[in-house]
């Protein structure tokens, strides 16, 4: 599988980080996500930690993007507190994203070395929910 890479969204990252820093706070708020809506509006939320599976912050930002209005996302970024740069999302959020968002265009990677890949270069083979559902009749 050869993975293409698109122009990595520097404001997008900037955005996460700022909000890693000024509102991640204890053991609660660790992640900070963005993603750019298909409008140009960039959207930000924090994860909710907690011991019985709290969502990632990916998972609080599709909420909060759907509570502005915001139904289409193009790409999303997150980033950890305390200056732990880009994180790539764990396996329920790619589901999840994958199933959102089907062209989603996710950064991932280490400071000099982040990319953008679409989210099915990150779960290669995956199921996707939608293929799998029966059609009313």
């Amino acid at each position: 599988m050869t993975t293409q890479t698109h122009p990595v969204d520097h404001e997008l990252v900037q955005a996460a980080a700022h909000v890693a820093r000024t509102r991640c706070r204890g053991d609660n708020h660790t992640m900070a996500a963005a993603a750019r809506a298909r409008d140009g509006r960039i959207i930000t939320a924090v994860n909710a930690y907690h011991f019985t599976g709290g969502p990632c912050a990916e998972l609080v930002l599709i909420g909060a993007a759907a509570a502005q209005g915001a139904y289409e996302l193009k790409t999303i970024v997150a980033v950890g507190d305390r200056d732990r740069g880009v994180v790539p999302p764990c396996g329920r959020c790619r589901q999840v994203l994958l199933d959102y968002f089907p062209d989603l265009e996710v950064i991932v990677g280490e400071e000099a070395r982040t990319r953008t890949v679409r989210i099915t270069d990150l779960l290669p083979e995956s199921y996707v929910w939608a293929d799998h559902q029966l059609d009313a009749e």
